[in-house]
């Protein structure tokens, strides 16, 4: 598996063996995540990051990645400081970045801007969200936690929120589906998973169910992800205010879950999880934020060539 010099673009382009192998890697990083161990891995290598959309989570912890590692960050800062505010196309735009950086990190509104970014980059691409596309590295990050805290094999996984726009649950639907998963499919009739998605990650071998409403969908399952509804995502306001809030959870939704049961979520929340669930062992959404540093340490080693 040679991961130098390859854009991370969709989870599509994975195998199980490829995420395995991540996984197994980003284990090893996680002391130096933690900061108990000092790398210079990446000394010398410089990170662009590229964001056309805000970011707390992606963004912090790919520069967190790079600097534990050693490396560099060059950031573009502000679109509206930048030459896209006179017009610059996002092609002319790579083309300039990848003379200055050995990789770039580019999260952008469209659907499909990285793989077009990629086309026309000399230096690896890793994508950080396009629309609402895919989000590969917030996947990896999914399942990482989901083994560091549950489990892979024979798992039983509910996605529940905004499962139309939501790209980090098409992608990691599509992930699950190599480890043969019990999928549930929780959302309003309006943001159910699209079709093709469905019917996709069912030929890959994964079982789906879908249903409405969240309380009794949940009582056997090993994890609930959860995700906002996407206001900037929908194309008509009135839309998003007939499904805003109709998914939440309190500790009464937990009351016959499993005791093993993991909530995760990629965040920001808004009012799907109450605040009480925190200070519960279900919680696991800010130990699943720490482990984006070391899976995408492990990403950024590899695209780079510092790790087989």
């Amino acid at each position: 598996m040679k991961f130098t010099d390859q854009p991370i673009i969709s989870m599509n382009d994975f195998s199980r063996e490829m995420i395995d192998h991540i996984l197994t890697t980003a284990e090893k990083m996680e002391p130096i995540a933690l900061g108990k161990q000092k790398s210079d891995l990446l000394s010398g290598k410089i990170l662009a990051v590229l964001f056309f959309e805000p970011s707390t989570r992606t963004r912090m912890s790919f520069e967190t990645a790079m600097f534990r590692l050693g490396g560099d960050i060059l950031s573009l800062g502000s679109v509206d400081a930048s030459s896209i505010a006179k017009g610059e196309t996002l092609a002319d735009t790579i083309r300039v970045v990848n003379g200055y950086a050995d990789a770039i990190v580019l999260r952008h509104p469209k659907e499909g801007a990285a793989h077009l970014a990629s086309e026309f980059s000399s230096v690896p691409i890793l994508n950080a969200g396009d629309g609402a596309g895919h989000h590969p590295t917030q996947t990896l990050l999914d399942l990482y936690t989901i083994k560091r805290e549950s489990h892979l094999e024979d798992l039983k996984i509910a996605l529940a929120g905004d499962l139309k726009y939501g790209r980090t649950v098409h992608s990691l639907c599509y992930a699950l589906s190599l480890y043969g998963a019990q999928i549930t499919l929780i959302s309003p009739r309006e943001l159910s998973m699209p079709e093709e998605i469905v019917s996709d990650i069912v030929t890959r071998g994964a079982k789906i169910n879908e249903v409405e409403y969240i309380d009794d969908a949940i009582k056997d399952v090993d994890v609930l992800y959860m995700t906002r509804i996407q206001k900037e995502r929908f194309p008509d306001p009135a839309e998003y205010h007939k499904v805003a809030n109709k998914l939440k959870i309190t500790t009464d939704s937990l009351k016959n879950v499993k005791k093993e049961l993991k909530i995760m979520h990629p965040l920001p929340r808004v009012n799907e999880i109450d605040t009480t669930i925190d200070q519960t062992s279900h919680a696991c959404y800010f130990k699943q934020a720490f482990y984006g540093v070391p899976v995408r340490m492990a990403l950024l080693g590899m695209v780079m060539g510092a790790i087989e």
